[in-house]
């Protein structure tokens, strides 16, 4: 394990010249999940930028040396500001580092990622992104489920529970009716906070014999899981005690767990 973590600011050192940046996707947490090209990249990085949802098994590529500076962001916890991480992320490559931006799942799906990429080419600095296995994909795998099925679901649909503060958010309504219509997967990120308001939402559109599974943790020692309805998801979420990171996956797709456990009076967490 590299012992050179911090929690503390990257502090600037003695100016080198312009160096690089690779916005690197993390996966879900299990290391075994990580790409070839993931691994180099976090190898060769000089200063780690890490996301809290990040394994320490994942940070353990690091070479020694190497500046580790934790700067996670979880929902309803205190966060490091995006416009710091992204103001670190700038000082340093122009000091000559080679800077990894270690992000859980991948840097595209609700990683921020483009905000940081557009921030970083505004300043001349151009960007590497190497793609990492995203949640809503590890969570239903880990079931043995698909996303999409020829006959249950002809595409599916990755989406946020959790609206910028001032946004209006997602019309669960319309996209309930357009998941109905099309036979779309619904993978929900962020939303177990907001699980009673989506869950009424979506039954505007679509029936409370929904199939719906919550994973918590995908693909971690720790993973665990609960199938319900749709009717019955916010229910399930308390019972069973499930909290972020989460993610809500409603569809057809589900059925075939949810005719597993019936009768059973209650749905299965493991």
């Amino acid at each position: 394990m590299n012992d050179n973590k911090t929690n503390a600011p990257f502090s600037a050192g003695t100016a080198r010249g312009k160096g690089r940046c690779t916005l690197v996707g993390a996966g879900p947490g299990d290391p075994e999940l990580l790409t070839l090209k993931a691994v180099k990249a976090i190898q060769s990085a000089t200063v780690l930028l890490v996301d809290d949802l990040v394994s320490d098994e994942v940070v353990a590529f690091a070479q020694p040396g190497t500046r580790i500076v934790y700067v996670g962001k979880r929902g309803g916890c205190k966060s490091t500001p995006q416009a710091f991480i992204e103001k670190l992320m700038l000082m340093a490559v122009l000091e000559g580092e080679h800077v990894v931006r270690l992000k859980g799942g991948d840097p595209f799906i609700f990683g921020r990622g483009g905000e940081e990429v557009e921030h970083l080419r505004a300043a001349g600095v151009e960007v590497e992104v190497v793609n990492g296995i995203t949640a809503g994909l590890a969570a239903v795998t880990s079931l043995g489920v698909p996303l999409t099925h020829r006959e249950h679901a002809h595409g599916v649909v990755f989406v946020t529970g959790h609206a910028k503060p001032g946004d209006a958010g997602t019309d669960w309504r319309a996209l309930a009716a357009t998941a109905r219509d099309a036979k779309l997967t619904l993978v929900i990120y962020m939303g177990v906070s907001g699980a009673g308001r989506i869950q009424a939402e979506l039954l505007a559109a679509l029936p409370g014999r929904t199939p719906v599974a919550v994973v918590q943790r995908a693909s971690l020692p720790e993973q665990r899981h609960a199938v319900t309805t749709l009717a019955d998801l916010q229910a399930t979420i308390e019972r069973e005690g499930l909290a972020s990171p989460s993610v809500i996956v409603v569809g057809d797709v589900m059925g075939g767990l949810l005719a597993l456990q019936q009768p059973a009076s209650r749905s299965r967490a493991a």
